[in-house]
């Protein structure tokens, strides 16, 4: 079985943001007030296997290991099975 699987990073509650600054500054200098900008990096893959719970435990080993730094990122899994998405 084929899963869909979607990883979201974000930063933890205090970490500097520059990228999200600069996103309100920008926004600012065009009118716009915004606050409490915050940026979200998505990552979207598929992996071949049976058991959905391996899958996720496969997948939290990635993020630990390779996909964020644990000690400053938050991170949110979502797998998918294929066959039960939309369209499909």
């Amino acid at each position: 079985m084929i899963f869909d699987i979607e990883v979201k990073v974000s930063l933890k509650e205090g970490m500097l943001n520059p990228e999200a600054t600069t996103i309100e500054r920008s926004l600012a200098l065009l009118g716009y007030d915004v606050k409490n900008a915050k940026t979200v990096d998505i990552i979207k893959f598929q992996m071949e296997g049976e058991d959905r719970e391996a899958i996720r435990e496969d997948v939290v080993d990635m993020c630990e290991r390779l996909l964020c730094n644990p000690v400053i990122h938050n991170y949110k899994i979502t797998v998918i099975p294929q066959n039960s998405a939309c369209g499909a």
